[in-house]
């Protein structure tokens, strides 16, 4: 592109004048529909007042070009002049401008806040070749396009955390909130925001403003992307209205968007402003053209792959939530669904979208179809971002066609926030044997108050909902410190049992006293969601099938007090495996036992997807079994075949997954079978229906095999290397002879020190003799060991001859050069140690760390005990010794150190293990946690161990051809080895292979 090419010449002679009208020339020609003539949509130095012009204004944005922002002090002094020009139009538009510098080449992009102009989002395009990454950050800042499809890729390029306009949307939202965060308001949302989201996901979750803005982005975006979904301009509407679903409750449909912990942004100076231009920014796309659980996408998109991981947040892909409900639920008609942990709405978007087809097929009118939806299908979630999501996937489920049409009726969305487990600790439920109990805060701390409603309300979900909500109103309505109004008439109305009245009055005083410290509007979103659940659970409501993705929350992140919950829950049913596993446990188990005892009717079907070691491991004994008794019921499930997802590649989740199927039996449980259908296939990426995938899949019938035990036999073969400590005296380095040389058969040595010894042994001096060279030998720690390969070792004194230590004063006696180096160490170590107890061989050879590594076998496999990647590598050195920054196995042939060295090095390895590990700032402490996986001794019959073994030749072979430097840090020379095999394909085969292993 010609244009292009005399933007990014900045080296050439050109003028600013002529850079200008490039940039106009490149706005009009680029697919930012922008048309040639258009003056409305790109000036060239339009006035701004005072004399002053703007060198192109587009839209919402102004641009101030010069001709190299390279230039000392350019950038700052147009930054200046930029800010007086944005600031100028916002004032006089009421609406937020963006300014741009540019000089062809770079591109930086501000926002205005209080009245300064803050860099957002940049980009510099060095050739031609980056013209479509300039066009979509050209088009993120200026939101100019229309009718974009709302495709997976498309979402994530114009809206996720990489795009300019997320860059954008989010630094405002973040000054918002930074400038506001004292807000008693706010800080209220802000605690319940957290209070939940501790519950949902443990200690993963780190309660942090950038996550909170993060999820109030999500959670706007979300609303907003409803509106537009019924054709109603977003733009168009007050932004407070906008966020509390006003157009939605004048046209029949409730329960879409409503006043929440995230609509915070409208109560702040600048928010209704903000909230307008990303209203613009999400008007861009066609969301009536979704065919799937695209709000899943755009979280995926925003969020950080690793807060995901953290958080234990993967949802599940739409062909396997299609099969699911197929499964569960044939009859769309007759089924009453529900999803308890809903996330995004995967799985209801594609039982809505069945059950509505298959009740327009049966002949049904629209209004009769739309009433009778929110009764068969509906959802459940504790994450308030989750249901707000969920909300929004039902109602493209449904379709704007059917949402728009003439005659639909009234529309309640069924999804709800609430704790499926029910949680008996009284901490952390929200309910007592007698009443809904929901604590609120108060100016000096959070939680101190409480709002209760008596169990007796929730007989009548309908009355319990339009009670609060009406409640609500009233204290919103009241004049701040006048008398609070009396309840009488509204109990009337809705037929308020007598009983129940005296607390529900008191109640409302609360709520009024919240609503004179401008508290009060959450409380009726707060109540009726978390009271949904107990009225699921009552025996009349409950469902004919469950569906989902139930919490993978693993035992270890799981908050104290919930660990004492779940192991108390879990022992009454039968599901606790034991404190000596409480590391494999997680809360899948537990949900689904306890979704089936609240929610499902009695021969009611179920599909879960869940870990895969459910289906295999000896930790899940107790769930097979189909029996779950506490002491207020019990429960039997017959389990029908499960799937098995291990073997489809590229995998959806971290670790192997299963879908495991039953019905609540009324009789005797039926524990879950060995036969299970065995899945398998390469998926393209990008292909996310169930049309689409299909060709891709294969599916036979197959059985599992239940595992006894999940130690390696390997854990008994490996040993650690010996403990080479204090540094001073064992870690040497040759020195110059002296003026009339070293006798034959001894060298001068001195102690090597290191910057991370530790005191007292820093401080003391170093210990220097002439020893014989038979106790000189290449020592190999953690610094020494590359992927596949060994680096250079270190040198170190070891007091071993002929493949035994020398243990004595006499035997030591025997060699005069070590005796006298010796006897200096012996000193230093007495004398400094912290406590009498081992001599200094004694340390050596702590547990025969040193002795067991004589006679040297003659080919070893070594790992490190410690680092963010478990590395591992072959060892042939006769006379090496390893310390105990290394774990140690004398191979018992080429092809089982190969075998080993494959699967130690690939990085699923790493992430298997990597939860197993004591936890600190980060899981590094490997050690022989490696060996709980599930990891079998080598066999060269069978197949799938012996290609491992031939792909780690292979790996090491290609290792040894990277080029080391030995002045690099180990760190880095490990990195390259490891990005140089990752671009092998024969690296997925490993990784494919360990992950069928391990999974």
């Amino acid at each position: 592109m010609e244009i292009i090419k005399r933007l990014i010449a900045r080296d050439s002679p050109r003028t600013e004048a002529e850079i200008q009208a490039d940039i106009r020339s490149l706005l009009l020609s680029t697919p930012l529909q922008l048309h040639d003539g258009d003056l409305e949509n790109v000036l060239l130095e339009a006035q701004v007042g005072d004399r002053r012009r703007i060198d192109v204004e587009v839209g919402s944005a102004l641009i101030e070009v010069k001709r190299d922002l390279r230039r000392g002090g350019v950038k700052e002094e147009a930054r200046q002049q930029l800010g007086g020009y944005v600031e100028a139009r916002a004032e006089a538009f009421g609406r937020r401008f963006v300014g741009i510098l540019s000089d062809g080449a770079e591109w930086v992009c501000y926002d205005l806040r209080e009245g300064e102009l803050h860099e957002v989002t940049t980009i510099t395009v060095k050739s031609v070749d980056q013209a479509d990454a300039l066009i979509v950050w050209l088009e993120g800042v200026l939101a100019t396009a229309r009718d974009i499809t709302p495709s997976p890729r498309e979402i994530a390029a114009r809206l996720g955390a990489r795009s300019s306009s997320h860059d954008l949307d989010r630094a405002t939202i973040a000054s918002l909130y930074a400038a506001n965060r004292d807000n008693p308001s706010i800080r209220m949302k802000r605690g319940l925001w957290s209070r939940l989201l501790t519950s949902t996901l443990g200690t993963q979750f780190e309660d942090t403003d950038d996550l909170f803005v993060e999820h109030t982005l999500l959670v706007n975006s979300a609303e907003i992307i409803a509106h537009s979904l019924l054709g109603i301009d977003p733009e168009s509407i007050d932004p407070a209205a906008l966020l509390a679903g006003n157009v939605f409750e004048e046209s029949g449909i409730y329960g879409v968007v409503e006043q929440d912990f995230f609509d915070w942004v409208v109560e702040v100076e600048d928010g209704p402003r903000f909230v307008r231009a990303l209203a613009r920014r999400l008007a861009r796309f066609d969301w009536a053209s979704v065919d799937q659980d695209v709000l899943k996408v755009l979280y995926e998109s925003v969020i950080g792959t690793d807060t995901r991981k953290r958080l234990g947040e993967y949802y599940t892909p739409d062909w396997l939530a299609e099969l699911v409900v197929d499964a569960v639920a044939p009859d769309a008609l007759e089924m009453r669904l529900l999803d308890p942990a809903c996330g995004s709405g995967t799985f209801l978007f594609h039982a809505v979208r069945r059950f509505v087809v298959a009740s327009e097929a049966a002949g049904r009118t629209l209004a009769e179809t739309l009433r009778a939806v929110s009764r068969h299908v509906q959802g459940m979630d504790l994450h308030p971002v989750a249901v707000t999501l969920a909300r929004v996937t039902y109602l493209l489920a449904i379709g704007r066609d059917r949402l728009t049409a003439n005659g639909r009726g009234a529309l309640f969305i069924p999804v709800y926030l609430g704790d499926s487990v029910q949680w008996d600790d009284q901490a952390s439920n929200l309910w007592n044997a007698e009443s809904l109990v929901v604590p609120v805060e108060d100016q000096a701390e959070l939680f101190t108050s409480e709002l209760r409603f008596p169990d007796i309300l929730l007989n009548d979900a309908e009355m319990f909902d339009d009670l609060v909500e009406a409640m609500a109103d009233m204290a919103a309505r009241r004049d701040s410190g006048s008398r609070v109004p009396s309840l009488n008439p509204l109990f009337q109305r809705l037929g308020v049992p007598e009983q129940a009245q005296d607390v529900v009055r008191a109640t409302f005083r609360t709520m009024c006293d919240l609503q004179d410290a401008g508290r009060n509007h959450i409380w009726s979103y707060y109540v009726r969601n978390l009271a949904r659940p107990v009225w699921l659970a009552r025996a009349a409501n409950r469902v004919t099938a469950l569906v989902g993705n139930p919490p993978w929350l693993a035992f270890r992140h799981m908050p104290e007090r919930m660990q004492q919950t779940f192991r108390e829950m879990s022992e009454q049913r039968g599901l606790w495996a034991g404190a000596e596993v409480a590391t494999h446990q997680d809360l899948s188990a537990l949900f689904v036992a306890r979704a089936v005892e609240l929610y499902l009717a009695p021969s009611g079907q179920f599909g879960f997807v869940m870990p895969n070691a459910v289906v295999d491991r000896e930790h899940y004994a107790g769930f097979r079994t189909g029996h779950y008794a506490s002491r207020t019921s019990s429960i039997s499930i017959a389990f029908r075949p499960s799937w098995d997802l291990r073997r489809i590649r590229p995998h959806f989740f971290p670790r192997g997954s299963s879908v495991v199927f039953g019905h609540r039996a009324e009789v005797e449980p039926i524990e879950m079978p060995l036969d299970a259908t065995i899945f398998s296939g390469r998926i393209p990426r990008g292909q996310t229906s169930i049309s689409q995938v299909e060709p891709h899949l294969e599916r036979r019938p197959g059985t599992v095999t239940i595992a006894t035990g999940a130690n390696s036999p390997y854990q008994s073969r490996f040993r650690q290397g010996a403990i080479f400590s204090p540094r001073v005296c064992f870690f040497v380095e040759r020195r110059a002879a002296g003026p009339l040389g070293a006798v034959a058969g001894r060298t001068p040595i001195i102690s090597s020190r290191s910057v991370n010894e530790k005191k007292p042994w820093k401080e003391l001096p170093s210990i220097e003799g002439v020893v014989e060279d038979a106790f000189l030998r290449p020592m190999y720690s953690g610094e020494s060991l590359l992927p596949y390969r060994v680096a250079d070792p270190l040198l170190a004194l070891v007091p071993a001859v002929d493949g035994r230590l020398l243990r004595t004063e006499e035997q030591i006696a025997l060699y005069p050069g070590l005796a006298d180096w010796w006897r200096r160490a012996e000193g230093l170590w007495n004398d400094n140690r912290k406590s009498e107890g081992l001599t200094l061989i004694e340390q050596l050879d702590w547990v025969g760390k040193m002795a067991a590594q004589f006679p040297t076998p003659r080919l070893r496999v070594i790992y490190n005990s410690s680092g963010m990647h478990v590395a591992a590598a072959k060892l042939r050195d006769p006379r090496g010794v390893l310390n105990n920054k290394l774990y140690w196995c004398a191979a018992r042939s080429e092809e089982e150190a190969d075998y080993l060295c494959a699967l130690l090095n690939s990085p699923v390895t790493t992430e298997f293990v990597r939860p197993l590990m004591s936890y600190g700032k980060d899981e590094r402490d490997i050690h022989k946690h490696v060996w709980k996986l599930p990891i079998p001794e080598f066999d060269p019959a069978n197949r799938t161990l012996a290609r491992l073994a031939e792909l780690g030749a292979l790996a090491e072979q290609l290792a040894g051809q990277v080029e080391v430097d030995p002045d690099l840090h180990f760190a880095t020379s490990r990195r390259r080895i490891r990005e140089r095999l990752v671009e092998n394909p024969d690296a997925a085969e490993i990784d494919d292979l360990v992950y069928e292993l391990l999974s």
